[in-house]
């Protein structure tokens, strides 16, 4: 019930019932007046959103500290105590996911090593000045003056500017540290990030062009209509980002992440799909919507446990404690024990037969994860 005045008149404004009370009894609207305050619709916000009254806070408790309860609760018919778990997963999600899109950006303009090295290459670069600066003061004359300083300019400046010379003055032990990084890195990015979806040799400056070269081979040999898609993809973007495959990436991985929403709604019935098939010869049968219910408290779950974890890790970063880590894996773990103990709860066998089950339906999930990532990739390629 709201806090809002009642009206005197005794007729509801949505339906033109005559009503007997505060509420209507033919359209359920409440009779009250139609001008609100900005204090009343804040207060209907967090009403709506989170029952304000206390149950959604009692809900998260009970979510986080009972592994498979609420599941349990809805499925038996008690409800009304409880946050409805559809809602609670449009605002847990919601949630989740601004927060996560302000924490993770792309940036491919510097990379770690580099700017560590510059670092490194600046504290060097001080050392050669002094020690330059030293030489000139023990020069007898000018032109010893003159030699010392352009055997810097020749000699040590340009030395300083490639990736080696950011190593100079420092160590034998950090030089070698530093290499096998550089190369360990450089062969991980080019296999995870060098897509060829915009062509560096641009062999191909427009849709004419192509198709005109197409036309001149034999019909075995020209493309297929897949090959001829991704082509013509590869010309417009090519087209649009003047061959940057930096800045391409950048958009591209942006909007592939903005379809991780759609991702986990898609995975959430196949999922379930999984369960039903897992606890098809259980005595108690559950029907399908009963398993989707129990993933929406997971996924609930899910997001709170991994905001934790975000969070811990901002810290550890920022503040460098070491500590933070050891409580980052224990939330991780936690995650995981969380999953295994809430499919003990809620299908109620033993722990043998739920850890098999958990395995397999992990299994399941991890390959039907990267299925979808890599369509929901694809997708974005050929839509941003």
């Amino acid at each position: 019930m709201s806090h809002s005045k009642e009206r005197h008149e005794k007729i509801c404004l949505n339906c033109n019932a005559e009503l007997i009370g505060r509420w209507c009894h033919i359209c359920g609207q409440e009779n009250i007046e139609p001008k609100e305050t900005v204090w009343s619709l804040i207060s209907h916000f967090f009403y709506d959103i989170t029952h304000y009254d206390g149950k959604f806070f009692s809900t998260t408790k009970y979510l986080i500290v009972r592994p498979g309860f609420l599941p349990k609760e809805y499925i038996e018919g008690r409800r009304a105590r409880y946050l409805h778990p559809i809602r609670m997963y449009v605002f847990s999600s919601a949630v989740f996911f601004l927060i996560f899109y302000s924490l993770f950006t792309f940036n491919w303009n510097e990379r770690n090593e580099d700017r560590i090295l510059s670092e490194k290459a600046g504290v060097a670069k001080l050392t050669l000045d002094s020690a330059k600066n030293t030489a000139l003061a023990n020069a007898k004359d000018k032109e010893d003056s003159a030699v010392i300083d352009r055997a810097f300019v020749l000699a040590v400046t340009p030395y300083l500017k490639t990736l080696e010379a950011d190593t100079a003055g420092t160590t034998d032990e950090f030089k070698e540290k530093y290499m096998k990084k550089k190369k360990k890195w450089e062969k991980k990015q080019k296999s995870r990030f060098d897509v060829n979806i915009t062509n560096p040799d641009r062999k191909y400056r427009s849709v004419e062009e192509y198709d005109s070269a197409q036309h001149a081979l034999p019909p075995g040999k020209r493309d297929n209509w897949w090959e001829r898609r991704a082509r013509y993809r590869e010309i417009e973007l090519n087209e649009r980002y003047n061959g940057d495959q930096k800045v391409m990436m950048k958009d591209l991985l942006e909007k592939f992440t903005h379809t991780f929403p759609y991702l986990l709604f898609i995975s959430l019935p196949l999922y379930a799909f999984y369960l039903r098939l897992l606890y098809r010869r259980q005595k108690q049968q559950f029907p399908y919507v009963t398993h989707a219910i129990f993933l929406i408290y997971l996924y609930i779950f899910t997001f709170i446990n991994l905001l934790v974890y975000f969070g811990l890790n901002k810290i550890h970063k920022s503040m460098n404690w070491q500590w933070i880590g050891v409580i980052e894996a224990v939330v991780l773990l936690y995650g995981v024990y969380y999953a295994y103990k809430a499919m003990r709860k809620f299908y109620g066998q033993g722990r043998g037969k739920t850890l098999l089950k958990f395995l397999i339906l992990n299994f399941a999930a991890f390959w039907s994860i990267i299925i979808l990532f890599a369509a929901f990739f694809l997708f974005a390629v050929f839509k941003f």
